[in-house]
């Protein structure tokens, strides 16, 4: 199926940017592009966290075209900053959504938070059909994080635009079932709604090893039990427990812990591990996607996290790159939540709660005992739960139909698919 119309893209980061939410965007965006749809996508012309990265102003990738906006991106080091960034490219879209001719739909996600409410006005003035993939909620998110108070201005604010997306909206797409909880009071979303969640960037990962990985050779890890949370760095995925855990492993010295991406919360992780003088921890920025293999491979378990207030809110994306690695897991958060649903229809890890120092020290030890053939085993559990239903292949492709259901015309998605974590 494909559209002589435009399949219109806003999203504030996108590729080769390496934030989570422009590489998911780029994944949809290359594949109703290889499906026969005219996309264009408009970004920020700098990088998301760190804004001494410039992008082309125009450039096409894999048949998408890409516009990238200035005075879009700030970076993320202050919160006039990144609120001046949302505002200027929430503006332009506005513009860009009122006078881009021959739209069939437009797709955004939540780069920059409230950038729906451009689209919207598209809706409302145009008649053109919108599309919101929910990857995290707001104001939920500033409320559970304790930066604006669930009855204030601010938040009353967000919620009522929220409201107003929502309704105008063709589809919602959320990647959970406590997603869709928290979505389904804010408006009449029957026959609206697409519980999907995200995948691996599977052809950028796969399952290397020790011996032959040229990261872990880099790094000094051969012979070395590694811990990796591989990221974002945010208070939404509590890092304190395994910090503190990193501090009562200080003297094993085949345990070494690497925290790698960035985020908000990276300078609090550096801070923790010069403090604590952690020569068991390593921390290491985003690495490039040509790179993600080894890296994320290096591990021979990986953290996943997510806040005890966060269920529904934020989706821990990370967890399918450890899954796509062929690596066991260790979940540090509540239950239950779309993780521990994972992990207990899956059986490729183990969870322990926030605040449980001594039920993470524990549980990486058994980890590390089970051995390089335990471990094999439920890496493997993972790859094979990724491809009973989890695979990019599979939900790209259903995404990617639902999407072409609004293009043509089919408003109607019919009932929400099933949710695959069980």
């Amino acid at each position: 199926m494909s559209s002589s119309k435009t399949f219109l893209i806003f999203s504030q980061t996108f590729v080769p940017d390496p934030a989570a939410v422009g590489q998911q965007m780029a994944d949809a965006a290359f594949e109703m592009a290889r499906r026969g749809h005219r996309v264009v996508v408009y970004a920020a012309a700098r990088g998301y966290d760190d804004p001494s990265l410039k992008y082309p102003a125009r450039e096409v990738i894999n048949g998408v075209v890409i516009r990238r906006l200035k005075f879009s991106s700030f970076g993320k080091q202050s919160l006039l900053k990144r609120v001046f960034g949302t505002a200027t490219f929430l503006l332009q879209c506005i513009w860009l959504g009122l006078t881009t001719p021959n739209v069939g739909a437009i797709f955004f996600s939540t780069s920059p938070p409230m950038i729906g409410a451009a689209a919207a006005i598209a809706r409302v003035l145009r008649g053109i059909p919108i599309i919101y993939w929910a990857m995290d909620l707001n104001p939920d998110q500033l409320i559970a994080m304790g930066k604006v108070s669930g009855d204030g201005l601010i938040a009353r604010v967000l919620e009522r635009a929220n409201r107003f997306i929502l309704r105008h909206c063709s589809l919602v797409i959320a990647l959970d079932r406590f997603m869709a909880e928290r979505l389904r009071p804010r408006a009449h979303l029957e026959g609206r709604m697409l519980v999907l969640p995200p995948w691996p960037h599977e052809q950028f990962i796969a399952p290397i090893a020790h011996e032959e990985n040229p990261f872990r050779q880099k790094h000094r890890l051969e012979g070395k039990f590694v811990v990796m949370y591989s990221g974002n760095h945010s208070s939404a995925n509590p890092l304190d427990t395994v910090l503190e855990a990193a501090v009562r492993l200080k003297g094993e010295e085949e345990i070494r812990f690497l925290f790698v991406g960035g985020g908000t919360g990276k300078k609090a992780v550096d801070a923790f591990i010069r403090d604590h003088h952690l020569e068991n921890a390593l921390s290491l920025p985003y690495q490039p996607m040509g790179e993600l293999r080894y890296s994320l491979s290096a591990a021979d378990v990986h953290v996943v996290t997510l806040g005890d207030n966060m269920v529904g809110i934020v989706h821990p994306c990370k967890i399918y790159g450890a899954m796509a690695a062929s690596r066991p897991v260790l979940f540090v958060g509540p239950k239950p939540s779309h993780v521990s649903d994972l992990l207990d229809r899956y059986d490729f890890g183990l969870r322990v709660a926030h605040g449980d120092v001594e039920g993470a020290v524990a549980a990486i030890r058994s980890l590390r005992d089970a051995g390089a053939e335990g471990r094999r085993e439920m890496g493997e559990l993972a790859r094979r739960a990724l491809r009973g239903g989890l695979s990019q292949r599979q939900l790209s492709g259903r995404l990617c139909e639902a999407l072409e259901r609004v293009l043509s015309g089919e408003h109607t998605i019919g009932p929400p698919c099933v949710e695959y974590s069980g």
